[in-house]
């Protein structure tokens, strides 16, 4: 395979790795990252005797960047080793440690002392490790086992036998790492309620003890310029927003808050906005976003990159694949089986994307090809035959309800995200309309796409299919129940050998050999078959996809994000003119 890199590798620091503060919906100012250099092991027992080199945290053993250039089996344990060296001064009160994401399962030792144990590759987890630390030095270990596909478990794309749409696996620690300080007493959950129609923003807190009424105040700001101020007691309190300053991804405003806590001080941002499915004038269910139609245009986004695999190198290189898809006109990106840290969320918001959020597949069956075939012949089977999708385990099926519920309480508060995915092609899926159910108890503030692409079961906000080989074509009727929505199209491939990953194998769903029959190509399938559809009601797209990964070279740009294959300029166009369609269709 060939050694790629995109532009952010090189600018990698390797004293600073990913510095930016994670969290910036809920900042302190106590911040220890602990990205860099950790001690690592690969063994066949849990009972590391001698380490056996360097590991750049937070890539993973398999990526580039981590220097190691190595899969971890199933059959191995993947051992971590830092010793931490608090700052003068560091210590308020209590130690927070917080991990990111660690792929897959994770055991935390403070001193040799077992604190936490954590299953889920793709959700983050933090301990109050303060009675486990006697001074300003301790040793950190993890232990982490990945089942990668061997499993029941979520492992989204990444297989031990990469090839076609599914990926180079990944394991360990993939996120950052990170402690802060904070007083005895402290904000440990932060919940933003934003009602847009009543102009009203909510904040409710979770403390870590029950202490009774603490004196608090919340401030808030626009442009630096104080908007409201409110003291409260009590775990809760609304503020209204006189001259509220909607988002949009056209004007997408955020106000800042400071909220003081007793000792406890936070500074964060939200935006105001709303997301619904609603009938317009003529009965045809639409995406409205603060109560006007809206019509979405977007990407598939898979977050992978050569050096880091689901790991970013920088935070400019999140920045500029968000800013890249905004400048060929596109409004939302549909994040696919994957969740990004919190600073990709952070850049949607302050930018301008709506965002669709995945959750992460897993399955016991490795093949795919059954349930495309039967949505071709417009086939949905029931979920409750789990044998047929990959889910007789019940444990998988309770551990997949735990994850999706870590990852509802963890982006909770994101401005851009208006759609959850439960459920993509099949892959795992169970009892779609109960699922559904409980996200919309969860989050009663967003829309769901049920069951994206196959295997309908005739709930969500969305008809959604994924239609690559077939002629695209909505029935006009089911606009009057269901948003229409064309969740994955496209797939147009054509190979830039010097920016390529694998030069022995391509994979895509139509393949071109020069640009210009790409981007003819690409032009044509708008023209002739997406155009007509937006008259008669479409108003979700998601192109395939925002870039190359390994085999698949199907990306508006390459994986090393070094070439734009899609023409800008013409796809701004194309973008432009959907509107133009949508908003007559609306008259």
């Amino acid at each position: 395979m060939r050694i790629l890199e995109t532009p952010f590798a090189q600018k990698l620091d390797q004293r600073q790795v990913l510095n930016e503060y994670p969290r910036p919906q809920m900042v302190r100012d106590s911040y220890l990252n602990l990205n860099g250099e950790w001690d690592y092991c690969i063994s066949k027992d849990e009972h590391c005797c001698e380490y056996q080199g360097k590991i750049l945290v937070p890539f993973s053993p398999e990526a580039q960047l981590g220097g190691i250039n190595r899969i971890v089996l199933p059959d191995d344990f993947l051992i971590y080793h830092l010793v931490v060296d608090l700052p003068g001064g560091f210590h308020k009160g209590r130690l927070i440690l917080h991990f990111g994401a660690v792929d897959q399962e994770a055991k935390v030792y403070i001193d040799e002392t077992l604190v936490k144990q954590h299953l889920g590759g793709f959700t983050p987890f933090w301990i109050d490790i303060t009675d486990h630390v006697g001074g300003d030095r301790f040793a950190l270990k993890v232990v982490v086992k990945d089942l990668t596909d061997t499993s029941y478990r979520q492992t989204g794309k990444q297989r031990i036998k990469r090839g076609g749409i599914f990926y180079t696996p990944q394991s360990g620690i993939w996120q950052t790492v990170w402690l802060e300080s904070v007083p005895d007493v402290y904000i440990n959950d932060l919940t933003i309620l934003t009602d847009f129609d009543s102009l009203k923003v909510g904040f409710r807190v979770k403390t870590n003890i029950d202490c009774g009424h603490i004196q608090a105040n919340i401030r808030i700001r626009f442009n630096e310029i104080e908007v409201a101020s409110q003291p409260f007691t009590g775990l809760g309190v609304d503020v209204l927003l006189d001259g509220m300053k909607p988002w949009t991804p056209e004007t997408p405003n955020l106000y800042d808050y400071e909220l003081r806590y007793g000792e406890d001080l936070l500074t964060g941002y939200f935006g105001m906005r709303k997301f619904e499915r609603r009938a317009d004038r003529k009965g045809i269910m639409r995406f409205y976003l603060n109560n006007r139609p809206y019509f979405l245009t977007g990407v598939l986004d898979q977050g992978y990159y050569p050096e880091g695999l689901l790991t970013n190198p920088t935070d400019e290189a999140m920045i500029h694949d968000i800013q890249t898809m905004k400048d060929y006109g596109f409004n939302f990106l549909r994040k696919h089986i994957k969740i990004e840290p919190l600073r990709w969320y952070y850049h949607c918001d302050r930018l301008g994307m709506i965002v669709w959020q995945d959750m992460i597949n897993g399955s016991t069956s490795k093949d795919v090809k059954f349930h495309h075939f039967l949505s071709m012949l417009k086939i949905h089977l029931n979920d409750s035959w789990h044998i047929f999708f990959g889910r007789r385990h019940k444990q998988g099926r309770d551990q997949y309800l735990v994850e999706l519920e870590e990852m509802l309480a963890h982006l909770k508060n994101i401005t851009c995200i208006s759609t959850w995915v439960p459920f993509n092609e099949s892959w795992g899926q169970f009892h779609a309309l109960k699922v559904e159910k409980f996200v919309r108890e969860f989050d009663p503030t967003r829309l769901v796409d049920h069951a994206s692409g196959w295997a309908d079961q005739k709930g969500g906000d969305y008809h959604s299919r994924h239609i690559y080989f077939q002629k695209i074509k909505f029935p006009k009727k089911k606009a009057k129940k269901r948003i229409l929505a064309l969740t994955e199209f496209g797939g147009f491939s054509m190979r830039l050998d010097e920016h390529s990953y694998n030069p022995d194998d391509i994979f895509g769903y139509k393949i071109f050999e020069s640009l210009n029959e790409l981007n003819k190509a690409v032009r044509e399938l708008y023209e002739k078959s997406i155009y007509p559809e937006i008259e008669k009601g479409l108003s979700v797209l998601v192109y395939t996809q925002l870039s190359d990964i390994e085999d698949e070279v199907n990306g508006v740009v390459t994986y090393d994000r070094k070439v734009e294959k899609i023409n800008k300029e013409m796809m701004r166009q194309i973008n432009a003119y959907m509107w133009t369609i949508f908003y007559n269709s609306l008259l």
